[in-house]
């Protein structure tokens, strides 16, 4: 069976004039809230969805491979951020 067990994600904060933007490269999942705390309150929801409609469709593996995740030893794995900088070039 195809696993996905406690999974840690890596979840961009951001704040976009009075919102406050959740963001994970790993689902290519948004969602925002009024303060922080919101937002990573719905952003757990909109998770929690997201892989109840995967499974619910049967397609939680091709759309995790889509994903870039990996699959070892029946479990899945997210892509993970390994740098993220901040460049001004160009400007």
């Amino acid at each position: 069976m195809n696993k996905l067990e406690s999974i840690k994600l890596d979840v961009s904060f951001l704040r976009e004039g009075d919102a406050f933007v959740a963001h994970s490269p790993a689902l290519d999942l948004s969602t925002c809230g009024d303060t922080l705390e919101e937002a990573k309150q719905r952003f757990a929801e909109i998770v929690q969805i997201f892989f109840a409609e995967l499974k619910k469709m049967g397609t939680t593996g091709k759309v995790l491979a889509d994903l870039g995740w990996q699959k070892k030893r029946g479990s899945f794995l997210p892509p993970v951020i390994v740098a993220q900088e901040l460049t001004l070039e160009g400007i």
